[in-house]
């Protein structure tokens, strides 16, 4: 099974309004790394992860799970 991490972070981003540049300044990383994670290209480090779905006002799982 692959889970598309990626997609979940950019839906969850846009519902909430934020920018990739203000996203990454909330976290402390790149815009980069923000953009990085949404292509799949990175995958976040647990502690990431932790403050990203803080941020986006979602459960850690609901990152990785895939939409119905």
């Amino acid at each position: 099974m692959t889970v598309r991490f990626e997609s979940r972070v950019r839906e969850f981003r846009e519902k909430v309004g934020l920018s990739q540049e203000a996203l990454a300044r909330e976290l402390g990383v790149s815009r980069q790394t923000i953009a990085n994670i949404e292509r799949g290209l990175n995958e976040p480090r647990v502690l990431l992860a932790i403050a990203l779905a803080g941020i986006l006002g979602v459960a850690l799982i609901d990152l990785f799970r895939r939409p119905d």
